[in-house]
């Protein structure tokens, strides 16, 4: 049985900065976080493929986050700076086994495994 443990969320002023992590019961071809905004549909925020050890970040996020594996620890990070008022959301981390795509990518349909989500507030 897979477990995804997150945490790492809070409440922080604009352009702060925050580390969310997410720790997988096993190796996992693609790790990824999305984030589902409050009155919103969940979205893609960063994906990345284990295998070429390659990220790949949403439009909004670009230069503010990193995503990061801890191959070792079966873990993904998300470093998120500068963050900003529409960066709150409630955060989830998935993990999947394979790709469709060549690299992995941030869909939602793609992953089969998810975390139980860490909250981000920004004021």
């Amino acid at each position: 049985h897979v477990q995804l443990v997150e945490s790492g969320g809070g409440s922080v002023q604009a352009g702060g900065r925050l580390r969310l992590s997410c720790v997988a019961s096993a190796y996992f071809y693609c790790m990824a976080w999305f984030r589902q905004p409050p009155g919103k549909e969940r979205e893609g925020v960063a994906s990345f493929t284990a295998r070429t050890r390659s990220p790949d970040y949403a439009d909004s996020v670009m230069s503010r986050f990193s995503i990061s594996q801890d191959k070792a620890q079966n873990t993904v990070y998300l470093q998120m700076n500068n963050l900003k008022p529409e960066d709150t959301a409630m955060y989830y981390c998935a993990v999947a086994d394979y790709s469709s795509y060549p690299i992995c990518a941030m869909v939602a349909s793609e992953y089969n495994t998810w975390g139980q989500g860490t909250q981000v507030t920004v004021s």
